[in-house]
């Protein structure tokens, strides 16, 4: 017996007692009790009370491929050639880098409820409980490579903080050059990976990691930010969300409009809501690139999404990759 079967039954988060879990799952009483434990690998607190049966702590909105395929846009749902959503897997970047690149002008998309080898920038671990999360990932074709590809991080960042606005109302910074922030805590991140083809195009997948509801335990584990992490319910004020599927549909329109217009647009569409939102902007800040650390005031962007910095000797640089951290007011 798989999981989800068990998952499905138990995720509207009311008790369902054993023996009424095996007759409509036709199996036994063990097995059930084998998947349970298989659902708390999964980070899920799954309550079991002697007659009573079977709880989890907390609703499940589950994903669907079928229905969030219904729930696109006529128009964007034609560009969609793959929509997959897995129960678990390894990493949704990972799985659409090994599949082939899609067709021209169509969008390959990836959704894992539970990642086993989630990544953020440079090989960082990323987990979250079962549906705590959105765990998406799209791949994209570009016949020629982009001038500004380098940036493409930085618009996705913004697609990502208009829908999180327009779905939820919570109005997000983002901090270069890919990580998404609430209240000086880490809401989430982007990871964008390529592969280059011979005749000269790259295969792109971007990946999106977003706490939308999780355990206070679990967002005390999941950042090493000085003021940790937060999710999207706790930045909305603590109540209802939309549905997980919404967020998802939405992320998933943007970047079709993103990656679809990117090759021939660039960056110049994105620029002014990044500037707008950029965390950095002002802050002393300290970059860790293959040259050793190298410490300043952030200057904000330029024109193709390179970081500006006036370091401590009075030297401006343009930086275009480096992981950055912010340093303490002195």
């Amino acid at each position: 017996m798989k999981p989800e079967p068990l998952l499905r039954a138990l995720a509207d988060g009311k008790p369902h007692s054993g023996e009424d879990l095996a007759r409509a799952l036709g199996v036994t009483r063990a097995a059930v009790w084998k998947q349970v434990a298989k659902l708390a690998q999964f980070g899920l607190d799954v309550n079991a009370s002697p007659g009573i049966g079977y709880r989890l702590a907390r609703r499940i909105d589950l994903l669907d491929a079928e229905s969030l395929r219904g729930d696109l846009p006529v128009n964007v749902a034609a560009r969609i050639a793959r929509l997959e959503v897995f129960t678990e897997l390894g990493s949704t970047n990972r799985h659409l880098l090994d599949c082939d690149p899609p067709s021209p002008g169509t969008l390959d998309v990836c959704i894992a409820e539970y990642q086993t080898a989630g990544r953020g920038r440079r090989g960082r671990r990323w987990t979250t409980p079962l549906g705590g999360g959105l765990c998406l990932s799209v791949a994209w074709r570009f016949a020629d490579v982009p001038l500004q590809l380098s940036a493409l991080t930085l618009a996705t960042g913004v697609v990502v903080r208009r829908v999180i606005e327009r779905v939820s109302g919570v109005r997000i910074a983002l901090k270069w050059p890919n990580d998404l922030v609430w209240d000086e805590r880490k809401l989430g991140g982007i990871l964008l990976e390529l592969q280059g083809e011979a005749q000269g195009g790259c295969h792109v997948v971007t990946g999106i990691g977003l706490n939308v509801a999780l355990p206070p335990r679990s967002l005390a584990a999941l950042s090493d930010w000085p003021r940790g992490a937060v999710d999207l319910q706790s930045a909305s004020g603590g109540g209802a969300l939309p549905a997980r599927a919404a967020l998802a549909a939405a992320l998933i329109e943007g970047l079709a409009d993103l990656f679809s217009s990117y090759a021939a647009a660039g960056f110049s569409a994105y620029r002014a809501d990044w500037r707008e939102a950029d965390y950095l902007q002002g802050r002393r800040i300290t970059i860790d690139d293959a040259a050793g650390p190298v410490s300043g005031i952030a200057l904000g962007i330029d024109g193709d999404g390179a970081l500006l910095l006036e370091t401590e000797a009075g030297e401006r640089r343009r930086v275009i990759s480096g992981d950055v951290s912010v340093r303490a007011a002195t």
